[in-house]
């Protein structure tokens, strides 16, 4: 179950993403006592099935986290409505402390960042998605995706995140959806998240994620979204190169962050400014 909350305390004030299949405990943002709220989240991590606690931590709150045990993994500088914001986390387990591919994601990373970025191919037809298109889009997540951190193959989930503001934009070829990515917004801070890519097995080599993503962008900055970043799999060479090859910037490693495809895995902050 994954679920939002916004908790209230004596001196402190928080909005927290609950994760438990992801065993994960997410506080997006803390106003007031930074000790006060941790203190209060790691009693109940602590009472349940939580690994991992993340924060989303502002400029000045990250020496308290520091003193409480809270390592950095990354950041982006402009989450909180162009204001930096510090990925801060706490591991509650030696077993999701400690990656078991940090070595061979490195090598990855260090890799992709010799080349120079590719050329985009020829445009493509891509469609802003509505809701004709979300079963065809629960059937592709289906298909691509083993495990994902959030259930993708419900169309009532693609549904209520459409309803909710996160724009979903798709590759057809003969009426059907070959690929897609979606674009989770926060109008509240004006970020947005790029996320859902995924492309059917059989056309993984038309180039079709950076004609998505680059769609993506100009939607985002129709709405005055300005911080676009995206949270991508390690260990994929070719999502990490695509976001490196559009000019996105390397912003850190969440180890153990969530479980995709078949097992827990780490993911690469990129973070792309869209007003330049």
């Amino acid at each position: 179950m994954q679920t939002y909350e916004t908790i209230t305390l004596t001196h402190g004030k928080a909005s927290i993403y609950k994760d438990l299949p992801n065993r994960r405990l997410r506080i997006d943002e803390i106003n007031g006592s930074v000790d006060q709220v941790v203190r209060h989240v790691e009693e109940e991590c602590r009472a349940g099935a939580y690994e991992k606690i993340i924060v989303k931590a502002k400029k000045g709150q990250c020496d308290s986290l520091t003193e409480q045990g809270y390592v950095r993994e990354g950041r982006l500088s402009a989450y909180f409505n162009g204001s930096e914001a510090i990925w801060m986390s706490k591991f509650l387990t030696d077993e999701r402390r400690n990656s078991l591919y940090w070595k061979k994601e490195d090598d990855i990373l260090q890799a992709i960042m010799k080349k120079k970025g590719g050329a985009v191919s020829p445009e493509q037809e891509i469609q802003v998605c509505g809701e004709s298109h979300v079963e065809q889009l629960a059937d592709l997540y289906r298909a691509v995706f083993e495990v994902y951190p959030v259930p993708l193959h419900d169309p009532s989930y693609i549904r209520h995140s459409m309803e909710n503001g996160t724009i979903f934009v798709c590759i057809e070829e003969n009426g059907t959806i070959i690929s897609a990515a979606s674009a989770e917004v926060n109008p509240t801070f004006c970020n947005a998240e790029l996320t859902d890519c995924a492309t059917s097995p059989l056309h993984r080599k038309g180039g079709h994620m950076k004609h998505l993503l680059l769609r993506l962008e100009r939607e985002l900055v129709k709405r005055k979204i300005f911080c676009s970043y995206t949270i991508a799999r390690s260990l994929s060479p070719g999502m990490n190169a695509a976001f490196w090859q559009l000019g996105y910037r390397y912003m850190g490693r969440l180890a153990n962050n969530c479980i995709i495809f078949d097992k827990m895995e780490d993911m690469n902050i990129w973070e792309k400014d869209l007003s330049r």
